[in-house]
């Protein structure tokens, strides 16, 4: 599934490689209990909650096209990776990806930068592609540009003990000289900078565009279910540091509720994209039509 929609001198696309249950919301959300999941199943379901009470997440990537680039952010899962936890992304080996990308009137040669918000599994998969047996960069044009505290995390946790995507998918890129290192708030040209929005890692960061930048914002895995922009405070099994990571994503949804600003989280279910509007002590995405 691709969407597409124009907002200021820039179009967004949305290219969805997998959308389904994911992981149990109880649990997975460490903080939810079974009274407050109840209490919000009704307008859950069934696009945020399955039947059984799991989450339903979508992995995806945004492209930003501007007058000057061609910005990919975030590049899913990717194809033929050793996952051994997680059944629907080891060892795929299906077109959906590339094919959705072509259905946007995109080749692989046309992205100028790939942007990743932090480097967990399913936001650098399609960074490289198996080759002959090699790693090799899926975009041959393009700039990979990785924040320098992100990169410097996961080569100190690779040290400690293997990590799958950070040698299939991360050091094949350095090694093959593409990748840009950079500070948090980096700009990429002048329609697109980055935002530190520490927590899910210590390197994470949003990503904002539009001429004063206020746009649109891809808010990376600040928040994976609209739940937790109900309630900012309930921060996911997956957030390296939970409680500063509930301090950002309050942070996040405050500066940028009531502004008009395009909101594009990576797992939200679709159509992913909203306007962010207050809703009690907390927060929703209201969903903005492609």
């Amino acid at each position: 599934m691709t969407q597409v929609i124009r907002v200021g001198d820039i179009t967004v696309h949305r290219i969805v490689e997998q959308e389904f249950a994911f992981m149990p919301a109880l649990g997975t959300l460490p903080g939810l209990t079974p009274e407050l999941l109840a209490e919000n199943r009704a307008w859950m379901e069934p696009a945020a909650l399955d039947a059984q009470d799991w989450l339903i997440l979508c992995f995806q990537s945004y492209v930003l096209r501007t007058p000057h680039h061609t910005i990919l952010v975030d590049s899913c899962v990717g194809n033929d990776k050793r996952r051994p936890n997680r059944p629907q992304w080891n060892m795929k080996s299906d077109d959906v990806y590339l094919s959705r990308l072509a259905a946007a009137g995109l080749r692989v040669e046309d992205i100028d930068v790939v942007m990743c918000t932090h480097l967990h599994t399913d936001h650098v998969g399609w960074n490289t592609r198996l080759e002959n047996g090699r790693w090799v960069p899926t975009f041959p044009n393009a700039r990979y540009v990785f924040t320098a505290q992100e990169y410097a995390y996961w080569q100190e946790m690779n040290a400690k003990a293997h990590v799958l995507p950070f040698n299939d998918s991360v050091l094949p890129v350095v090694e093959a000289n593409r990748a840009d290192m950079v500070a948090g708030d980096h700009e990429i040209g002048d329609l697109v900078r980055l935002l530190p929005t520490p927590g899910h890692t210590p390197g994470h960061v949003a990503v904002c565009f539009g001429r004063t930048g206020a746009d649109g914002v891809i808010s990376g895995d600040l928040m994976h279910s609209p739940l937790q922009a109900r309630y900012p405070e309930l921060s996911i099994m997956f957030d390296v540091d939970p409680a500063q990571a509930a301090v950002t994503r309050r942070a996040f949804l405050e500066r940028y509720c009531d502004t008009g600003t395009l909101c594009c989280p990576a797992h939200f279910p679709s159509p992913s994209w909203g306007r962010i509007k207050p809703w009690g002590n907390g927060f929703r995405c209201e969903t903005v039509a492609a």
